[in-house]
């Protein structure tokens, strides 16, 4: 939340910044008031990267950070309603006398309903700074809220290949001998009216990447008259699952249809011809059960590849060969670890292995916590002092935040820069597993004041590095099939 604040209040004083010497403002005699709420919500600021370290472990400053938004919130509406108020006086006022702030030139009764207006933004805007102070004392002196001075935040431009965008690091044997188990059990049971595979493991464990490999091997590409892939994901719609299938194969649809109507243009389409299916993070077997098997059925072929954490989805599904991707071993996890650091050569590193096996041992196996750590370290000196300062993060033992959060994941999100972390919440409006393109994100991160100035350089220009900068962290990951 505080990350989310700190742009907020920082919105709010530079709106007074700007208005403080509007005439619209000094009309109404508040100038002073003004400067003295800027002075405080400076003053707030430094505070917040304190708050936002310690909010998930303690609810006093969860609760503190819910008292500070709802005032920002109130301090926009003071702030507009000054400018408004005051726009309106002079409106009223004869244009000799625009430059004084006072009642010249107008009746007694004539200037009651002004002074009664101006009154009550004077008073509203003392009882806000009284709250303000409130929550400031509050923070400082109870909860020792620690006035932290911004971490150094470096925009590093990373010049990012296509490839690099769209290939992970693929280490150990395990990956290419299950990947050619997988190619061949596919291959042989082309001829099949109908055959299903499965690919099961723990969040993180690399089933997509195997699934990836796999779905883009070159023995793949080319056997099967249509190929699709699908990512499900826990909570999903049937029509907007059925529209993706259709647009994965290249046919047309209407907003409005039904999934009846999707599901019989799905069964035209596909009738008489082979269909290889990826079914990625599927979490209910009814997605296969209820919806597609139906439409696909009039396929001459239906190979089906389903990825899941669920052990019950498969049985469900009727898959007749199941793959378990297990848990890095200590050796693949430090190869992984190095070379997701962009690390051309082990010996870089050689003297760090065991502080290393350390951090492999904290990821839990898992490919993709190694990952990202791998991504926070990258940003680190390679030095014995740095990886242990990692280790010692509280992040990795931050217990109230959602489990699949937990330890590396949320130890790469909090090593974001202030304005990158911006950019990656702003990403959870969209729905889990739906697709962010990115001239979008760019477009909202720029109207939302996400993205600082540097220089004569443009906005769009530099939040499009912000997007690169998240590929890089591995906190968002391209679509193979849309990369450019």
């Amino acid at each position: 939340m505080a990350t989310i604040l700190d742009p907020i209040v920082g919105s709010c004083a530079k709106k007074l910044q700007d208005i403080i010497t509007e005439k619209a403002v000094v009309i109404l005699g508040v100038k002073e008031e003004l400067r003295q709420m800027q002075r405080r919500m400076k003053h707030l600021q430094c505070f917040l990267d304190d708050a936002e370290q310690r909010r998930t472990e303690e609810s006093a400053v969860y609760n503190w950070l819910g008292d500070l938004k709802d005032a920002m919130y109130e301090a926009d509406d003071i702030i507009d309603l000054a400018r408004l108020e005051g726009i309106k006086l002079l409106a009223d006022r004869p244009s000799s006398s625009k430059n004084i702030a006072s009642c010249t030139g107008f009746s007694f009764l004539s200037c009651i309903p002004n002074i009664q207006r101006r009154h009550a933004i004077a008073v509203r805007i003392k009882n806000f700074n009284v709250e303000l102070e409130k929550i400031s004392k509050l923070g400082e002196r109870f909860l020792m809220l620690k006035n932290m001075q911004p971490k150094e935040e470096n925009s590093v431009v990373r010049q990012v290949k296509t490839c690099e965008l769209v290939e992970p690091n693929l280490v150990g044997k395990e990956t290419f001998v299950a990947c050619t188990r997988l190619v061949e059990l596919i291959l042989a049971h082309k001829e099949n009216k109908s055959y299903k595979i499965g690919i099961v493991g723990t969040g993180g464990v690399g089933k997509t990447t195997l699934a990836q490999i796999v779905y883009n091997h070159q023995k793949i590409k080319g056997t099967f008259s249509m190929q699709v892939w699908i990512c499900v994901s826990k909570e999903y719609s049937e029509d907007t699952l059925l529209k993706e299938v259709l647009r994965n194969i290249g046919v047309d649809y209407k907003q409005d249809e039904t999934v009846g109507e999707l599901s019989i243009k799905l069964a035209t389409a596909v009738q008489n011809r082979s269909v290889f299916i990826v079914l990625d993070d599927i979490w209910k077997h009814a997605a296969w059960t209820n919806l597609l098997r139906t439409p696909l059925n009039t396929s001459s072929t239906t190979i089906v590849l389903v990825t899941t954490r669920n052990d019950i989805v498969a049985p469900a599904i009727g898959v007749q060969d199941v793959h378990r991707v297990e848990l890095m071993s200590s050796d693949t996890g430090w190869e992984l670890l190095w070379k997701s650091m962009n690390i051309n050569e082990e010996t870089e590193v050689a003297n760090l292995r065991g502080l290393g096996n350390e951090i492999i041992r904290m990821c839990g196996g898992l490919p993709l916590a190694i990952k990202v750590t791998a991504s926070v370290l990258a940003t680190k000196e390679k030095t014995e002092n740095q990886w242990r300062k990692l280790i010692n993060r509280s992040a990795w033992s931050m217990s109230k935040v959602p489990i699949e959060l937990r330890r590396a994941l949320y130890l790469s999100y909090d090593d974001l820069p202030g304005h990158l972390k911006q950019c990656f919440l702003f990403c959870s409006l969209y729905p889990e597993d739906s697709n962010m393109h990115r001239d979008d994100l760019i477009k909202f991160w720029v109207a939302e004041g996400f993205v600082q100035e540097q220089g004569e350089q443009l906005l769009e220009d530099i939040a499009d590095e912000y997007y690169n900068e998240l590929i890089y962290r591995n906190l968002l990951h391209p679509d193979p099939r849309y990369a450019d």
